[in-house]
């Protein structure tokens, strides 16, 4: 005769009910977020030597050359050194520092500072020497 395998029943446990609700939904609202240019690097101005010795540096070329004068216009001069760089005064002032009596305007700003862009200077390049005069010296 065949054995009857017999296996104990284990009550199950009886599942709880569970009662759905209904939830409203909350969205929190964000504000939107700005976002700021990334910060550019602080520009470094060059300085009223840096253009005094530019410009000395043409002139003496211009000598070197025999050319008898060059003119440089203080928005050119800007632009050369440093483009994009509001830095037209010390061009400017550079540019008046450089005159030696002989020197001339070739475009006088109406201005008293004389700070423009359209300031253009012709220098006599013939004759560098130390004895010349300061254009600002001579016409006080």
């Amino acid at each position: 005769m065949a054995e009857k395998k017999t296996t104990k029943k284990t009550a199950t446990p009886k599942k709880e009910k569970v009662t759905k609700v209904a939830v409203e939904e909350v969205k929190e609202t964000k504000k939107p977020v700005k976002k700021s240019a990334p910060k550019k690097p602080a520009v470094e101005k060059k300085s009223l030597q840096h253009y005094i010795d530019v410009i000395n540096w043409k002139k003496w070329e211009a000598h070197n050359m025999d050319w008898l004068y060059i003119e440089v216009n203080a928005g050119d001069l800007l632009t050369e050194i440093e483009a994009g760089v509001s830095n037209l005064k010390t061009a400017c002032n550079a540019i008046l520092d450089c005159m030696l009596e002989g020197d001339t305007f070739i475009v006088e700003p109406k201005s008293k500072t004389k700070v423009s862009a359209s300031l253009t200077v012709r220098y006599y390049c013939d004759n560098l020497s130390e004895t010349r005069k300061k254009y600002s010296e001579v016409n006080e």
